[in-house]
C-alpha cells in the first residue's frame, strides 16, 4: 500500500544552474551544472529523504544516481562532466519515508563548444556592415550556430532570421568577458547551398557610451565570430567558420547608435545581393568567451498607442524599446522620422532630460508599398513619440515594442491601497526597462550605465520580483573582473568611466551586498564562494582608506545621493554627512564578509572581519553618536543607518534614536527626507523602532517628496528624483532628471517582507519568516513569490474587528509565522490560516494629557489642523504646518495653538486661535 503522503508527490523538470526554459538550454557553459527541482505536490507531513537523478547522454543508456538527502536546490552534478556539444536529458524523482515519486519530465541541456573554436574573428574592410559565409550541405540531422561579435549582430540563414535575441551578444566587460550564444538552426538549413549573413551594429562596443561623449571605448573595428556546425545522421560534422574567405557587403542601416538612434535607407536591401568587399582576420583572445548565465534580451511585450495628438503618439506608459510603425503610400525617398521622450512639457516632447542623446530613428522609404518600420540596433526610453513624414497617421498603425532581459516573473504584491498598487506596478516596469543585459540607472539619456549604487540598494527587490540570479551572476563576474588591484570597485560596471582608484561607499559596496542578496534569495553558495575574494578585496580597500580607529572620513563620496533637500544643481549636498555614510557602510560590509566567511567555513576570515566590523561600529559611536542617541547631522538617513546596522551601542541610545527618527518624519510633514542611501532603510528603521504607524504615514504620503507623489502626477515608472516633475507639470531644472530609475523603488522590498510579511529566513527560502505588519492605511495586503522550492504566499485582511491570515508554504520549506498578537507558529508545507483580533486599534480620543505629537499621529485630526492652518494663513501646507509645530512635540496638545501663532504674535492670531481651539481637547 502506498502511504497517503507519498501518492500525491510530483516533481518538476530539473533546472540547470539558474537557466530557465522554455526548451533546452543550449551552449551550456558549465560542464557540471547544478540541478534544482520543485516538489509540486506532497501529502501532509511528507518530507524528502532521498533523491534520484537519471542522466541520459546523446541516446546512451540512462545512468541513475541516488543520494540520501533532503536537498533539492542547486544540488551537485552527479555524473561525469559534460563534453563539448554533448546533449543530456535529466529526470529527477524523490522519496519520503517509503515510496518513490514518479519521474519528472526531463530537463534538457547541451554543452557549448568549451573552447573548441575553429572560427576566427573577422572584420569587414571599408564601410561594409554585412558579412556572408557559404556552405554546401547534404541532408543533416542537427545544426547549431555558435556566434558572438564585437558590436551587435543580427544573423540570417538562407534569408531567415536566426533566433529572437535583441542587442546580441549583449554587454559585458568586453576586454575580460565576451558572451557568445548558441542557436538551434536545424530547421533553417537546406540540402545544397546555404548562406549565413550577419549584420553588424555599433552597440556598446563602438557606439557612443557614457555621459563623457566617448565613442569606440572597446575598439574601433566591428567584428564577427561565428561557427555553424551541421551534423548528418552518421555523425559527420560540417563546419562553416568565420575566416578570411568570407565576404562583406553594404547593408541598409546607414547609422546606428544606442543613444542617438538608427537611420535606415529602405531603398537598399537589408541583405545585399552582392558582396564585393573582403574581410580581415583580427587577433582576438578567445579565452574571453563565456556562455550566458541568464536569459537574453528579447521583445517581451507590444503596446498599442493610446492616443494621438497631431504628430505625437502616447503609449500610456513609460517603456523601453522602440516604435513599430506601418506606413503605406508615398514616393521613394520620402523620409519618416520618430523622436522619443518620456514626458511632455508645454504640449511638446520633453527632450531636455535626454541631454545629448538624440533618440531619433529615421527611414528613407523605397516606394508606395506597405512597409513596417522598426529599428534593431538601438533602443529608447519613452512614453511619447513624435512621428514626422506620415500623413494621416493612425493609432492602429503604431505600437511600442518593449524589450528587456527576458527574466521570469517570480514576485507579486497587492493591497487595498490603489495608489500603492500602482506604485508597485511602476517599480516592476522600471526594473524591466533598466534590466537590459546590465542593471542600468536609466534607459533614455546619454548614460544608461550599470551604476553600482543603484543595484546595491535595489537587489533585494529585484530578486523578489524576477528570477534575477543568472542576470546578476553575470554582472557580478564583470564586477570582479573590473575591480582594480587595490580592491577599488568602479562606479559603473562594465567600467566605461575608467576612473583611477574609484572608492565610494554604497557604490563600491555592491561588491559585498549583491552577492549576499543573491545567496540569501537563491541559496547559491557557489556564487558566494566565487565572489568572496572580490568581497574581501573591497572591504580591505575601505579599511585601508579609513583611519586607524576604523572611521572612514574624507575623500570623494556620493553620500546620500539625491537627498530631496539638495539643490537640483548639487545632488551631493545631502543632510547626512558623507563620513557618516561611509563609516556605516564599512561596518555593514565587514559584517557581510564575516557572514560570507562563516557560510563558506573560512574561520580565520570570520574572526578578522567580525573584529573589523566591531572596531568600525565603536568608531562610529564615538565620533557620530551622543550618549543620548543623537546621530551627527540629525538627519533621517543617519538614524536609519545607525538603527538598522547596529551602530548604536546601548539600548537607551537605540530607543532614543528611534524616537528621534520618527519625530523627524513627523516634523517633515510625513514627507520623505532621504536619498539613495537612506530610502531603502527608512520603513524598516521606523517599524523596528516601534513606529510602524509613522512608517505607514510615510509610505502612503502623496505630497512631494514621497513615493506616491509621482503616481499622483501620472508616473508609470519610478523617477530618479522625488520631484523629477514639479507640481506645475514642468521638468525639474537639474541636469540629471530621469523618469525611469529604479533605485528609489527599493522600498518595494519592505512591502514584500514586512507589509505583506513574506521574507527569507534561510538561504533560498528554505525557511520562511512570515511577519505581517498591518496598519491603518490598509485593510488587506498580499505577496507571493516563486521561491527555489516553489510558490510561497502570504495574504491578510482586516474586517469586522478580525484579522485573517493565510500562508502558503512550498514543499521542502518551513515557515515561522508571527501573528500580530505575539503568538508564533512553526509550520510545514501546505496552506495554513489563522484568525485573530484586529491588531490595529481605533484611534484613541485626545485627552487633556495628550501631546502635540499625539495630534500629528491622529491622522484625521491632523489633517483638520492643517486645513485650519492653511485657511487662516498660518501655513501653506502640511509640511510647513509640521515644521512650525515640530519644537512643541512633547508639549500639551493645546500648545499647538502657540506653535502656529508664534505665541500670539502672528498677525491674525486670534482667528487662528479660535479655529484651532475647537479641534483640540480642553
Amino acid at each position: 500500500m502506498i502511504p497517503r503522503g507519498e501518492q500525491m508527490t510530483r516533481v518538476s523538470a530539473p533546472r540547470f544552474d539558474h537557466h530557465d526554459g522554455p526548451g533546452p538550454v543550449l551552449g551550456l557553459g558549465a560542464p557540471a551544472p547544478r540541478l534544482s527541482w520543485v516538489v509540486t505536490d506532497a501529502g501532509e507531513g511528507w518530507a524528502q529523504r532521498a533523491y534520484e537523478i537519471e542522466v541520459t547522454r546523446d541516446g546512451a543508456a540512462p545512468e541513475v544516481f541516488q543520494r540520501e538527502s533532503a536537498d533539492q536546490v542547486l544540488v551537485p552534478w552527479p555524473a561525469t562532466p559534460l563534453q563539448a556539444r554533448e546533449q543530456v536529458s535529466v529526470r529527477a524523482r524523490v522519496r519520503g519515508d517509503d515510496e518513490w515519486s514518479p519521474w519528472s519530465e526531463p530537463g534538457v541541456a547541451e554543452a557549448g563548444l568549451q573552447g573548441d573554436w575553429r572560427a576566427r574573428m573577422i572584420t569587414p574592410e571599408g564601410k561594409m556592415s554585412v558579412l556572408r559565409g557559404e556552405m554546401g550541405l547534404p541532408a543533416i540531422a542537427k545544426a547549431r550556430l555558435h556566434i558572438t561579435a564585437h558590436g551587435l549582430y543580427r544573423a540570417y540563414l538562407n534569408g531567415k532570421r536566426v533566433g529572437d535575441h535583441e542587442l546580441a551578444p549583449g554587454w559585458t566587460s568586453y576586454q575580460h568577458r565576451l558572451r557568445h550564444q548558441t542557436f538551434d538552426v536545424t530547421d533553417l538549413l537546406v540540402e545544397g547551398e546555404n548562406t549565413l549573413d550577419v549584420q553588424l551594429g555599433n552597440g556598446w562596443y563602438r557606439g557612443r557610451l557614457g555621459f563623457q561623449g566617448r565613442r569606440a571605448i572597446y575598439g574601433d573595428e566591428l567584428a564577427l565570430l561565428a561557427q555553424l556546425e551541421a551534423t548528418t545522421e552518421d555523425g559527420t560534422r560540417h563546419v562553416l567558420a568565420t575566416n578570411g574567405d568570407w565576404r562583406s557587403g553594404p547593408g541598409n542601416v546607414i547609422e546606428d547608435d544606442l543613444y542617438d538612434g538608427q537611420r535606415t535607407d529602405l531603398r537598399l536591401p537589408a541583405i545585399p545581393a552582392e558582396f564585393p568587399g573582403t574581410v580581415r582576420e583580427i587577433d582576438a583572445d578567445l579565452t574571453r568567451l563565456v556562455a550566458p548565465d541568464g536569459p537574453p534580451v528579447r521583445i517581451v511585450e507590444t503596446i498599442p498607442a493610446t492616443g494621438i495628438e497631431g504628430s505625437v503618439v502616447d503609449f500610456g506608459q513609460n517603456i523601453v524599446g522602440w516604435v513599430r510603425l506601418r506606413v503605406r503610400g508615398g514616393e521613394a525617398g520620402r523620409e519618416v522620422t520618430i523622436r522619443h521622450a518620456e514626458v511632455l512639457e508645454n504640449g511638446e516632447l520633453g527632450v531636455r532630460p535626454l541631454r545629448t542623446a538624440k533618440a531619433t530613428d529615421s527611414w528613407v522609404l523605397q516606394g508606395p508599398e506597405e512597409q513596417v518600420l522598426e529599428p534593431w540596433f538601438t533602443f529608447h526610453g519613452f512614453r511619447y513619440a513624435e512621428i514626422a513624414g506620415v500623413p494621416g497617421l493612425r493609432a492602429e498603425d503604431v505600437e511600442a515594442v518593449v524589450i528587456s532581459s527576458d527574466l521570469r516573473r517570480t514576485g507579486w504584491f497587492e493591497s487595498s491601497h490603489e495608489l500603492l498598487n500602482r506604485f508597485h506596478d511602476n517599480v516592476i516596469r522600471g526594473m524591466r526597462g533598466n534590466f537590459v543585459d546590465v542593471p542600468t540607472d536609466c534607459p533614455q539619456r546619454d548614460e544608461r550605465l550599470g551604476w553600482t549604487g543603484d543595484i546595491q540598494v535595489f537587489a533585494p527587490t529585484a530578486s523578489f520580483l524576477f528570477d534575477s540570479a543568472g542576470f546578476l551572476t553575470s554582472w557580478l563576474a564583470d564586477l570582479a573582473a573590473e575591480q582594480q588591484k587595490d580592491g577599488s570597485v568602479p562606479f559603473v560596471i562594465p567600467d566605461v568611466l575608467r576612473d583611477a582608484g574609484p572608492a565610494a561607499a554604497a557604490w563600491g559596496d555592491a561588491a559585498t551586498v549583491v552577492p549576499w542578496v543573491v545567496h540569501e534569495r537563491t541559496g547559491d553558495r557557489d556564487l558566494l564562494a566565487r565572489q568572496f575574494p572580490s568581497m574581501r578585496a573591497w572591504v580591505d580597500r575601505e579599511a585601508g582608506l579609513a583611519r586607524a580607529d576604523g572611521l572612514w572620513a574624507g575623500g570623494f563620496q556620493f553620500g546620500d545621493w539625491l537627498d530631496p533637500a539638495a539643490p537640483p544643481e548639487d545632488p551631493f549636498r545631502a543632510r547626512t554627512g558623507p563620513d557618516v555614510v561611509a563609516t556605516a557602510y564599512l561596518a555593514r560590509s565587514a559584517d557581510l564578509v564575516a557572514d560570507a566567511a562563516r557560510t563558506l567555513g573560512e574561520d580565520a576570515a570570520v574572526e578578522r572581519y567580525a573584529a573589523l566590523a566591531a572596531k568600525v561600529r565603536a568608531a562610529f559611536a564615538t565620533e557620530f553618536v551622543t550618549p543620548g542617541g543623537r546621530v551627527l547631522g540629525d538627519a533621517p538617513t543617519g538614524y536609519a543607518l545607525a538603527l538598522e546596522w547596529a551602530l548604536l551601542p546601548t539600548a537607551e541610545q537605540r530607543e532614543n534614536a528611534g524616537r528621534r527618527l520618527a519625530d523627524l518624519v513627523r516634523a517633515g510633514g510625513f514627507r520623505i527626507a532621504t536619498g539613495f542611501v537612506g530610502t531603502p532603510l527608512m520603513a524598516d528603521a521606523l517599524a523596528n523602532a516601534g513606529e510602524a504607524g509613522v512608517a505607514y504615514r510615510l509610505l502612503v504620503q502623496t505630497g512631494c517628496p514621497s513615493w506616491l507623489y509621482p503616481v499622483t502626477m501620472g508616473a508609470t515608472t519610478v523617477w530618479e528624483r522625488w520631484d523629477s516633475m514639479l507640481p506645475d507639470g514642468s521638468i525639474n531644472p537639474g541636469e540629471m532628471t530621469s523618469f525611469n530609475h529604479y533605485a528609489l523603488g527599493a522600498v518595494a522590498d519592505w512591502l514584500h517582507r514586512r507589509v505583506a510579511g513574506l521574507a527569507p529566513a534561510a538561504p533560498g527560502y528554505r525557511r520562511i519568516e512570515v511577519r505581517p505588519l498591518p496598519g491603518t492605511a490598509l485593510t488587506s495586503a498580499a505577496a507571493s513569490h516563486l521561491t527555489p522550492y516553489g510558490k510561497a504566499s502570504v495574504s491578510w485582511q482586516r474586517a469586522g474587528g478580525r484579522f485573517d491570515l493565510r500562508v502558503e508554504v512550498p514543499v521542502g520549506a518551513t515557515a515561522t509565522v508571527h501573528l500580530p498578537g505575539g503568538d508564533v507558529h512553526e509550520v510545514g508545507h501546505g496552506t495554513h490560516t489563522w484568525q485573530t483580533a484586529d491588531p490595529v486599534p481605533e484611534p484613541a480620543p485626545l485627552t487633556p494629557g495628550s501631546t502635540v505629537r499625539d495630534v500629528l499621529d491622529d491622522e484625521p485630526l491632523w489633517q483638520r489642523v492643517v486645513e485650519a492652518a492653511v485657511a487662516t494663513g498660518a501655513a501653506d501646507g502640511e509640511a510647513s504646518t509640521a515644521d512650525r509645530v515640530a519644537p512643541y512635540l512633547d508639549e500639551p496638545a493645546s500648545r499647538l495653538i502657540d506653535a502656529l501663532t508664534a505665541s500670539g504674535f502672528m498677525p491674525g492670531a486670534d482667528v487662528i486661535q479660535r479655529r484651532l481651539a475647537a479641534l483640540l481637547p480642553r
